[in-house]
Formats: C-alpha cells, sequence, structure tokens
C-alpha cells in the first residue's frame, strides 16, 4: 500500500523537549535555584505529563490543554526540587518552555523532503497553538494540525488515530504514524494505520531513549531523514 500521508508525534520524535525544557528552566529559575539540576527538573517535569493527561482520558474531567495541565502540575515539580517564591509570570513563562523547542538537526529538511510526496500533519497531545509555535520556531510546513487539539483527547485513546485518518480521507493504511515511541505505534497499527519508528537514542538524555521498535512495525528509521530515504523522497 503506498503512503500518502504522515503524521506524526512530536515530543521527542520531532523536537528534542528534554534540552529546550532544561535549557529554559535553567534560564528562568536560575536566580531561584542557582544550583537547580535542570534536566533533572525537565524530566521531574515530564513524569506528570502522562498522569496529568489521564484525567482527561479517563473521562474525570472535560479537554483542557497542554499548557493547562503543564501549569498545573509546575506547582509539584517546583517544590519537589525545594524551589519556592517563583513569581507567577515566571511561572506562566515556563509553561512557554515547551513552545520554544528545538527540532533534533535532521528534521526540518527531512520533512521538506518527505512532504514533496506525502500530505504532513502532527498528531501529538500537543494543541493547536502549541504545534503552530513548534512549526514556525522550526520551519515545519504542516497540511494540517491534528491530534488532541482537533479530537479534544488525548494519546492512546482511538480518536486521535482514527481522526488522523478521516481528516484526510486516506486508507489507514495509507496514513503512516511516525513515532520514536512503541507504544504510541503499537496503538496506531491496532487502528489498521502504517507506523515507522524513529530511533532517539538521547531523548531522555542520561537515561537514553528508543533505539530500535519493541513492536512490529512498517520502518524502521535511524532518524527522519532515512525514513525519507526509504520512502523514496
Amino acid at each position: 500500500m503506498t503512503v500518502r500521508a504522515l503524521v506524526f508525534d512530536v515530543f521527542g520524535t520531532l523536537v528534542d523537549w528534554r534540552s529546550g525544557v532544561a535549557r529554559e528552566a535553567a534560564r528562568l529559575l536560575g536566580a531561584y535555584a542557582p544550583a537547580l539540576d535542570a534536566g533533572a527538573f525537565a524530566d521531574a517535569w515530564r513524569g506528570r505529563y502522562n498522569p496529568s493527561m489521564e484525567t482527561v482520558r479517563s473521562g474525570a474531567r472535560p479537554f483542557v490543554d497542554l499548557d493547562t495541565l503543564q501549569a498545573e502540575s509546575l506547582p509539584d515539580v517546583l517544590a519537589q526540587f525545594g524551589i519556592a517564591s517563583v513569581p507567577e509570570d515566571v511561572r506562566r513563562e515556563l509553561v512557554q518552555a515547551w513552545h520554544r523547542l528545538d527540532a533534533w538537526p535532521e528534521v526540518p529538511d527531512a520533512m521538506r523532503r518527505l512532504r514533496e510526496r506525502h500530505l504532513l500533519a502532527p498528531n501529538s497531545n500537543g494543541h493547536v497553538r502549541l504545534m503552530a509555535d513548534l512549526a514556525r520556531r522550526n520551519g515545519f510546513l504542516f497540511d494540517a494540525i491534528l491530534g488532541a487539539g482537533y479530537s479534544r483527547d488525548y494519546k492512546p485513546k482511538p480518536a486521535l488515530y482514527r481522526d488522523a485518518v478521516a481528516a484526510f480521507g486516506f486508507t489507514p493504511a495509507e496514513t503512516l504514524m511516525v513515532a520514536a515511541h512503541s507504544n504510541d505505534l503499537a496503538v496506531a497499527a491496532s487502528h489498521g494505520l502504517s507506523t515507522a519508528h524513529i530511533a532517539r537514542p538521547h531523548e531522555h538524555g542520561p537515561a537514553g531513549g528508543e533505539t530500535a521498535p519493541s513492536v512490529p512495525v512498517t520502518y524502521a528509521a535511524r532518524d527522519l531523514a532515512d525514513l525519507a530515504d526509504q520512502l523514496g523522497c
């Protein structure tokens, strides 16, 4: 089956969330915590990512966007690191760190190559404004913005994968879910999507990242440029 559209996980797959959040945490919190381990801070904040989304996935609350969830989890992270008296405007700016993440080095050029033959869209837990900001910062050219803001839910709920297929009108097999996370790809495959794993061995810094898929996939790539090669772009 010919692949006609690619939909992407973003955090970890297209952008280096850990380095970006650590950079902004060091910049914004240096006056309050001069000895802050900014990488550990980024890890701790990311550790609250799934539990906060689960409050929406479970139906315990209506959909709220990722900025809201990050802002709600931030006080506990600050407390974990013993950081006190951070003004509200600094906290708001810190939430915006997730809007200022940088792409992995090969991604912008690889996406330009992929877009010559395919429709492209994020299928991320990030909302529309967050995806738009990351796209503008990194030169991503998307044909649509799908994902949490479009489906009003969070992965791995079925709506995000089904809506990604329906949005472009291709068959599931013609729609390729691209991610650095095997669990994301396993769910996509269960809904009939083709899947591509991108190795990101440094996603979590010292803790590493996935070097290969742990589930069956349609394509396994060293990075996004390698996937573009495999797709003939």
